[in-house]
């Protein structure tokens, strides 16, 4: 017994400094949403989009209708070579739920809006309006999450 309470010991170590804990904290005493677990979930499916997205851009370079790279202006193969590695790296990331998957979305989506008003044809402009939306909405549920678990840290101190 006394090596599986060493055990214990050294698994709560580990799982401290995880991006997200679904298991504990995620909750306000009498509130039955848990923002934690819809910001998984909101991560989750950015994480399909972007690898839709980034499959689409490798389909771009790997099965061109006519030779992509030789057809275009550097900048845009440059710009298409960059979204089939940050969007199917930033995918991994979000699907993972990791901070850093978070940092690659945004500097992608920031990216997409970039390039949508650089090259005008590269993105549709709805695509602006779509990134903003997605990203005012990551901020706002991660910000959530965040109020939510320390509120309820804050409250389970207070009771003990």
């Amino acid at each position: 017994m006394k090596f599986l309470k060493g055990l214990d010991r050294k698994t709560e170590r580990a799982d401290s400094g995880a991006a997200i804990r679904l298991g504990d904290g995620g909750r306000e005493l009498g509130e039955g949403v848990s923002w934690g677990l819809i910001l998984v979930l909101f991560m989750r499916l950015l994480a399909l989009l972007w690898v839709f997205q980034g499959l689409t851009q490798w389909g771009a370079i790997l099965l061109p209708r006519q030779a992509l790279l030789e057809n275009v202006t550097p900048i845009w193969g440059a710009a298409v070579i960059f979204f089939a590695i940050i969007d199917l790296v930033a995918a991994v990331g979000l699907w993972l739920a990791t901070p850093w998957g978070g940092v690659l979305w945004l500097f992608g989506a920031v990216a997409q809006i970039v390039v949508a008003l650089a090259i005008r044809s590269f993105f549709n402009m709805a695509w602006i309006a779509v990134n903003c939306v997605l990203i005012v909405a990551y901020f706002v549920l991660t910000w959530q999450a965040v109020q939510s678990g320390a509120t309820f840290k804050m409250r389970k101190r207070r009771l003990i």
